[in-house]
């Protein structure tokens, strides 16, 4: 009976059998988890992730100081060439080399430093070089509308408007800031706001990059001199991708898990935006994980409004240390200019227009996404416009610089 009474204890979903032969049954190895994972191990993969992340970032910062030197040389070689070409001749022409070069390397903070290196070497005006780095950054989300689509056509069950229009909204609305952004920069240079900064990098921290980096660029300085400025801008692109690696990972889908209140309000968001930018060092990894968490329904195209707004201003940090390692107080204050422009511009819309500015800016962005035929129009547009900007020279011809 007693035996009787403890069968019948057993719980429903557990198997009689299993129930009656857990005594007599040898001990089951423990699972294959991390958290079964011996602590010795466990610490030995800990301290090796730290190592070869510790490593990796000793590697990019070295690939990004010596792209950003091999620029400088490459940028003083072809200088004559880009003086002389209709495709460098204006202010708009830059803008459009700027806008394009963002969309070929998927990427804004890379041609951003090609413009800087250029007016070091002295291929550029003050004027171009602010334009061409406006226009990394108007290129620079492009990647945001790629990752939409790709999204999109991995994931057919998911609300395809909302990936794609994530990366139509980041592209718009980079260009609504930016624009008058541009206007606004320029006055500031003009007016000689900033020439009291002369911010750069010491006399001891130029000796350093001279000692440390000297025999690779004396090495390297003997290719022919047009090589350098494209050998530079694949070394800072890899410096980027170990950035990448070491620098703290977004996943969307994970993150996106917890909805918070937060993400209901403005200022919050643009907030995270400035510090997401500012850890990850790129506007796009910034910006790219809002497409998973559109898709999936964690955050809605209006309550990215803001945190687009907040990357767009700190994604400038890495192209100031690019103007500080080059030694031009005269680059760090084209980069301020830039930044103080468009935190102004930002900062107005949200304290004073988001109402309007968010129901217009989601208006043109439901049209777009709507229609087959206006997003490929939009999509034209991206690249026709700079090209227009881009070819300039030839068609109106240099202007006054």
């Amino acid at each position: 009976m007693a035996e009787a009474e403890e069968q019948t204890t057993t719980p429903d979903d557990t198997p009689i059998e299993t129930a009656a032969t857990t005594a007599t049954a040898p001990p089951r190895p423990a699972p294959s988890t991390p958290a079964g994972t011996p602590p010795a191990q466990r610490t030995r993969r800990n301290w090796s992730g730290m190592f070869f992340k510790g490593a990796s970032a000793a590697v990019a910062l070295f690939l990004f100081v010596l792209a950003i030197q091999l620029m400088k040389e490459g940028a003083k070689e072809i200088a004559p060439a880009l003086r002389e070409s209709p495709l460098f001749s204006n202010a708009f022409s830059t803008l459009g080399a700027g806008w394009l070069g963002a969309y070929i390397v998927l990427s804004g903070s890379p041609i951003a430093a090609v413009a800087l290196t250029f007016y070091n070497g002295g291929a550029t005006t003050e004027l171009q070089t602010f334009t061409m780095l406006s226009g990394s950054r108007l290129g620079a989300s492009f990647i945001v509308l790629l990752v939409g689509f790709l999204y999109a056509v991995r994931n057919r069950g998911r609300n395809r408007s909302e990936s794609i229009g994530m990366g139509v909204l980041a592209l718009s609305l980079t260009a609504l800031v930016y624009v008058p952004g541009m206007i606004i920069g320029y006055g500031i240079l003009k007016w000689g706001i900033l020439d009291g900064v002369q911010w750069h990098a010491s006399s001891d921290v130029q000796s350093i990059v001279d000692y440390i980096w000297g025999p690779a660029l004396d090495l390297l300085t003997q290719l022919p001199g047009w090589t350098l400025l494209p050998l530079g801008l694949g070394l800072i692109l890899v410096s980027f991708k170990l950035l990448d690696y070491v620098l703290p990972q977004l996943d969307g889908e994970r993150h996106g898990g917890r909805r918070v209140e937060l993400l209901k309000r403005p200022w919050p968001m643009f907030a995270l935006g400035c510090v997401v930018a500012t850890v990850t060092l790129s506007v796009s990894v910034a910006l790219t994980v809002l497409v998973p968490l559109a898709s999936r329904g964690y955050i809605n195209r209006e309550q990215s409004i803001p945190y687009i707004m907040g990357a767009n201003i700190t994604t400038l940090a890495d192209t100031l240390v690019a103007a500080m390692v080059l030694g031009s107080a005269v680059a760090v204050q084209i980069v301020l200019a830039e930044a103080i422009a468009v935190s102004i511009v930002s900062l107005f819309f949200l304290a004073f227009l988001f109402g309007p500015l968010k129901r217009w800016i989601m208006a043109l962005d439901e049209w777009v996404v709507s229609s087959h035929r206006r997003l490929w129009l939009f999509v034209a547009v991206l690249f026709v416009l700079p090209a227009i900007f881009l070819t300039s020279g030839i068609w109106i011809g240099p202007i006054t610089r």
